[in-house]
């Protein structure tokens, strides 16, 4: 709710809108004014990031009836972030006004850079996604009579919305790249090393394919494959070490359960370039598994598993690689996420046995509690489980793997902008924030948590 509330005011620059909660338990009121409309809301977006600029290039303008919002900055991300709008509505599936935009964009840069020499004549072009490489942007039309489209009606369908958006942001952006040429000069730069990086992952990827194939025919080795082709029933559990995976590997379900086993942490891919990202052997088997390829010709129709299980081990470093894999998902993946694709393994930390009586626990709390109702005479077995590797093929079906008493955590992305400044606050190349996020949050850590 709030974020919507917050959205809106971003929109509408000078409005004040205030959220109330009269519930007696939280009782707080919120008010929401941006007098830079959505100049604040891409400074807002680009929280805790490297940026290019000062401050956020702004565009207004208007004609036939139709006026065009357009803020931009560029960061030292490789990702794009573009939020468009029409008459306030979030057009998830863009539309014409991102079509404008997204031309505008590309064509100004390459006739800068062509004009002042710094692409030469026979150069080749940067292409839309070099110029949007690390751009944060929101385009904000109002339109007067609009026209949505798309399954849930959240794409812009006016073509003049196309046009308008396209000539209001060319004439602006072109007297600001004139008028700041230092300033254009990094963002021609920015483009410019998009473009060799985007040229050496193409090769990366031609290698790829050549060796390892990311084709469905040539399957990773390490891959422990289920029967079934029906993906709507198939899993794949990603398995921190080789010890857990052998265990999981034979405790299966063969004809639903896929099984791949990753050494140790993946590459933090919030720091990395794609041509890093393709050479990471344990991303580049990841996406073979799948089968819904990656970067601009991902396609979630084609994901082989419709459960995406990550399964590591109840410690610290099983939790950071749960993050990286998780950063993964949500940066490069992130349909498979948005389609409820994504699962957390549960595994217990501990089983108490005591005569003929067996239970797996979960926390330290539990541990106390069930050992409270014991009968005081026998002594009861309590193992400590460091890491799945200690479990057997059974333990770890009963426990973890077993669809009848498994629990698991499906991941959801409700708030997508809070998720994306989290990311890039505890995976970034930013030491700062993520500092005080560990100061501030250290409380709640549980010391026994940490083995010693």
């Amino acid at each position: 709710m709030t974020t919507r509330i917050r959205e809106l005011a971003f929109l509408n620059k000078g409005l004040k809108l205030t959220f109330t909660d009269k519930r007696a338990a939280t009782h707080e009121k919120l008010e929401f004014h941006y007098e830079g409309g959505i100049k604040s809301y891409v400074e807002f977006l680009d929280h805790g990031k490297e940026t290019l600029l000062d401050e956020p290039i702004y565009v207004e303008g208007e004609q036939n009836g139709i006026t065009v919002e357009v803020a931009l900055q560029y960061t030292n991300d490789y990702r794009t972030n573009l939020m468009t709008f029409a008459n306030n509505i979030h057009t998830y599936e863009g539309g014409t006004h991102e079509s404008g935009f997204k031309t505008a964009l590309t064509r100004v840069i390459n006739d800068y850079a062509t004009k002042q020499n710094i692409l030469k004549a026979n150069d080749t072009n940067l292409s839309g996604e070099d110029v949007r490489e690390g751009l944060t942007a929101v385009v904000s039309v109002k339109h007067p009579d609009p026209q949505f489209e798309g399954q849930t009606k959240t794409k812009l369908g006016n073509s003049d919305a196309r046009t308008v958006t396209d000539r209001m942001f060319s004439d602006h952006f072109t007297k600001f790249l004139m008028e700041n040429p230092a300033i254009a000069r990094q963002i021609v730069d920015k483009g410019s090393l998009a473009a060799k990086a985007r040229l050496a992952a193409k090769r990366a990827r031609e290698v790829t394919r050549k060796k390892n194939g990311l084709e469905i025919s040539n399957l990773p080795g390490k891959l422990a494959d289920n029967s079934s082709k029906d993906p709507a029933i198939s899993e794949l559990f990603i398995v921190e070490g080789d010890s857990a995976g052998g265990s999981a590997k034979s405790g299966r379900s063969r004809l639903t359960q896929a099984i791949l086993p990753i050494r140790g942490k993946i590459l933090n891919v919030e720091k990395a370039s794609m041509e890093k990202i393709l050479a990471n052997e344990e991303i580049r088997t990841l996406f073979t598994a799948m089968g819904t390829g990656f970067g601009q010709e991902f396609d979630v129709s084609k994901a082989r598993y419709h459960k995406l299980i990550i399964m590591t081990d109840a410690d610290v470093d099983g939790a950071h690689i749960r993050t990286l894999l998780l950063t993964l998902f949500y940066r490069y993946m992130r349909p498979v996420v948005e389609a409820g694709y994504v699962y957390i393994a549960q595994p217990p930390l501990y089983r108490v046995k005591q005569g003929k009586m067996m239970r797996y626990i979960d926390s330290d709390e539990e541990l106390q509690e069930v050992l409270g109702t014991l009968q005081p005479s026998p002594k009861p077995e309590v193992q400590r489980y460091k890491g799945l590797g200690e479990m057997d093929a059974s333990q770890l079906w009963d426990t973890t793997m077993d669809p009848d008493n498994r629990r698991m955590l499906r991941v959801n992305v409700e708030d997508a902008e809070e998720a994306d400044q989290i990311f890039e606050m505890l995976m970034g190349d930013r030491v700062e924030p993520r500092r005080i996020f560990i100061e501030e949050n250290a409380v709640y850590m549980d010391p026994k948590s940490i083995d010693a």
